[in-house]
């Protein structure tokens, strides 16, 4: 999600708010794709580059705790990747590259679906109500979200020094690291494999199979090795591929709970399942939730799976998905230690994106994260295994590992004009989308020359990719500054010119709100180039020419090539949609026909746009508690999805024809 939010009724339902959503491949073949730990007797010795700050804080800090250089930084790259991210805290409030959390007092006040903007099930025939919900008391901070105290108890440093001093942040995480083994019971022994505990106890999960697979990942970031030139000056760190035997059976004496079994993921995942309800609400047929009850891929396939963000805690949102009357999802991860709850089965179609069209053809996943005004990143933990539980769906309900297919929350379509300005910006610019398709073994590649491709697929370096977002209430708010993977789009190709206009949220020049997705692409979009004039591209997009920075020597695009969407010769305009509903004459009777709505925009003549797939006219109908009436309506009607903004969007195949992105738009002559 990004918020967890909005209201929504069911035909019949009686009128009260009801919370809403502002939210066969083999199970071998695809927990094959997942790396192996290697394990064998003999460790080597991990050197960081000489000359480093940042590493020779890390050499520093494990010698001052008897900390094994190699397990220290295993946890820092599984945590961080050894970034300091400029003193930012992560979504879930962890500072530095030992993810030191203080959550204390920086709750943020709503969920993502609460905000009232967005109806998550977005339905015509199941009216928003308008008001909205608010959060849940969080309670107790859980001790994951409050190690910093910790740490500045175990190396007298001040919070604040632990925040922004990278040197002290990563003495702390060492500190933490030898409390724990203490605690164990263990010896401070230089065999980093003594340490699996401790590791695991880092991971602060509160249920064994997580605990276990965090400790196996950061072994096997040691197995592989992993080197990086670190952010804010801090040089070059490696650690050399080391293979050690972990002691895994000191996992049972950290006492820690076993989760519930039936969770539809990668088994050493160690997902839980905590199921969302699907519950009758009154003795009207229409008053249920919080989901609906499907037969997927069999009676539809899985098109998308759609990545948001909670802007709450976990604890909270697990309760929020468990409520009956509030909206759903499938997954949720946990930030500190990518715990995975699945909450709705993948064959059935939680609320979750705004948009009933995708919601029916759709996973979703929430991930952890509530500094909405502030938090800007995202721990190597949650990114590791949310990557690894998309390849396996991916796998296993046959979605392309694309960003046609593997979309944001703010990827979404809002159905009408008039749902356009509610739907939401989650994850944001915030989410590396290129490093997450780089641990799903997809990375974003280029094809040919990027300075004469008709075709290009978006891919800023997102460390230096520092665009001026504000994240307060006025320009003046800025956000830290921190790489992001968006690429804003200007009218003219000149530093100063404004960002580019969307028609179905405001008819003036946008701005640089980290919220605002107007003006906005996204690493791994493709988009049809349009013009270029010396170090800038432009591209077509909604309908208009976006331009964007592109020099040659730090490109912000890679040359690709594929289909794109032409208008027929003769069309003046061809209509665009947010859903690929079937024709009226398809629906049986008893059904009302869905209004097949355009939007304000027009692909015109002379404009091409990225072809995302074809597909025929389908919708759900599922507006009773009962399944026996759930009907799947499919038409004649040929889709096409084009990436037509930010986010995608269908044409009618009848209107336009496919063009090879080499080849010339064809004419009327």
């Amino acid at each position: 999600m990004s918020e967890l939010s909005a209201l929504s009724e069911h035909p019949g339902r009686p009128a009260r708010r009801r919370a809403a959503s502002r939210a066969r491949f083999a199970l071998t073949a695809a927990l094959g794709l997942l790396p192996a730990l290697a394990v064998v007797p003999q460790a080597r010795a991990a050197e960081p580059v000489a000359g480093g700050e940042r590493a020779a804080a890390f050499t520093a800090a494990a010698a001052e705790y008897h900390v094994p250089l190699q397990v220290l930084l295993g946890v820092s790259y599984l945590e961080s990747r050894w970034d300091t991210h400029g003193g930012s805290p992560s979504t879930d409030a962890g500072y530095g590259p030992m993810h030191l959390t203080d959550a204390r007092g920086a709750l943020a006040g709503l969920p993502h679906h609460s905000d009232g903007a967005e109806d998550a099930r977005g339905k015509e025939d199941a009216p928003l109500l308008t008001a909205g919900r608010p959060a849940p008391a969080p309670g107790e901070i859980p001790a994951r979200l409050q190690t910093l105290d910790q740490a500045a108890r175990l190396t007298g440093a001040g919070a604040e020094q632990l925040k922004s001093d990278p040197a002290a942040n990563i003495r702390g995480g060492a500190a933490l690291l030898a409390a724990h083994q203490a605690a164990l019971g263990e010896a401070a022994s230089a065999d980093p494999g003594a340490w699996y505990g401790a590791v695991a106890r880092y991971s602060g999960a509160d249920e064994e199979a997580t605990a276990r697979q965090f400790a196996d990942e950061v072994f096997q970031v040691i197995a592989e090795g992993q080197a990086r030139q670190t952010d804010a000056g801090g040089g070059a760190v490696t650690l050399a591929a080391a293979r050690v035997a972990p002691r895994v059976g000191q996992l049972v004496r950290l006492h820690l709970r076993h989760t519930v079994d039936g969770a539809d993921c990668p088994r050493d995942l160690g997902c839980e399942w905590i199921p969302a309800p699907y519950q009758q609400l009154s003795d009207a047929p229409g008053d249920y939730g919080n989901h609906d009850l499907s037969d997927r891929p069999f009676n539809q396939k899985i098109d998308y799976i759609v990545i948001h963000d909670t802007e709450t805690l976990y604890e909270p949102t697990l309760r929020l998905v468990q409520d009956p009357t509030y909206v759903s999802w499938h997954y949720t991860v946990r930030s500190a230690d990518g715990h995975i709850a699945n909450h709705v089965n993948p064959k059935d179609a939680a609320w979750h994106a705004g948009n009933w069209y995708v919601n029916a053809k759709s996973v979703g996943i929430e991930h952890e994260g509530f500094l909405a005004q502030g938090g800007q990143w995202y721990t190597e933990a949650m990114y590791r295994n949310s990557a690894k539980l998309v390849r396996y769906l991916a796998v296993k309900y046959g979605v392309p590992l694309d960003r046609a297919h593997i979309v944001g929350h703010d990827d979404i379509p809002g159905t009408t004009t008039g749902n356009i300005p509610g739907m939401h910006q989650d994850p944001g610019p915030y989410w590396d989308w290129s490093h997450y398709f780089d641990l799903m073994g997809h990375p974003f590649k280029g094809f040919g020359d990027a300075a004469k491709a008709s075709l290009v697929t978006i891919a800023p370096d997102y460390d230096s990719n520092t665009e001026p977002y504000y994240c307060g209430a006025t320009p003046a708010d800025l956000c830290p500054a921190h790489g992001s993977a968006s690429v804003t789009l200007r009218t003219e190709p000149r530093d100063d010119a404004p960002p580019v206009t969307d028609i179905g949220i405001r008819p003036t020049p946008g701005d640089w709100s980290v919220y605002n997705h107007a003006a906005r692409v996204s690493s791994g979009q493709q988009y049809a180039v349009a013009d270029r004039s010396g170090d800038w591209t432009a591209i077509w997009y909604l309908g208009q020419k976006g331009w964007f920075r592109n020099p040659s020597g730090k490109p912000a695009a890679l040359a690709a090539y594929g289909l794109t969407v032409v208008a027929k010769a003769g069309r003046t305009s061809v209509p665009v949609y947010g859903r690929a509903y079937p024709e009226a004459s398809a629906y049986p009777a008893g059904i009302n026909p869905q209004a097949i709505s355009p939007l304000p925009y027009q692909l015109l003549p002379g404009q091409r746009y990225s072809f995302g797939g074809a597909v025929h006219g389908e919708y759900y109908f599922s507006n009773t508690f009962d399944r026996a009436s759930h009907t799947v309506v499919r038409g004649a009607n040929v889709y096409y999805q084009v990436q037509f903004g930010q986010r995608f969007m269908f044409v009618n195949a009848d209107d336009v024809q496919l063009v090879p992105s080499w080849a010339p738009v064809p004419t009327a002559g």
